[in-house]
């Protein structure tokens, strides 16, 4: 019985710490970057949740690579560019003063995902991030034409960054 309430009381004092370190991480202000704790959550948690989301419903991707990269080059101009920069990777100011930002399209973080998630991500947008969903504006191959080309914007940031043109 005792050692009951002593494992009830430590868990209890995990749990007002825990709670403690979130309130103090976490801010609802959009002026400041989110901390360390606050993104590691955020970020974990939506991965999962795309990654649960994404597993069925994903219609087939056009067949012609290149003709779909050069149409989600067309799109991105118009569906993307305003938030995530012309380049993917510099926001706009619109992008910079989201909360959270837009996302660095070229970035890891992005990049790891499967083209089936960011397909899912495009269609059904992100609720509270700023990322709307082009399901009801964007046919299935023009979502699938922006996937193939944001995989594009990953080499053009590294020449970019190693002072080559793309």
């Amino acid at each position: 019985m005792k050692r009951w309430i002593l494992v009830v009381l430590i868990a209890l004092a995990l749990a007002g710490t825990l709670l403690i370190i979130g309130l103090t991480q976490i801010k609802l202000d959009a002026l400041q970057k989110p901390g360390h704790l606050e993104t590691l959550l955020a970020t974990g948690t939506k991965h999962l949740l795309v990654r649960w989301n994404s597993r069925e419903g994903i219609p087939a991707a056009p067949k012609n690579l290149q003709t779909s990269v050069e149409e989600g080059d067309k799109l991105y101009a118009t569906d993307c560019s305003m938030c995530h920069g012309s380049d993917g990777h510099t926001a706009t100011d619109a992008g910079l003063w989201m909360y959270p930002r837009a996302s660095d399209l070229t970035s890891p973080s992005v990049q790891y995902y499967s083209d089936r998630e960011l397909f899912w991500i495009v269609k059904n947008g992100i609720r509270l991030s700023g990322m709307p969903a082009f399901g009801r504006v964007e046919s299935d191959e023009h979502i699938w034409n922006l996937v193939h080309y944001v995989r594009t914007l990953r080499g053009n940031a590294n020449a970019e960054s190693e002072g080559t043109a793309p």
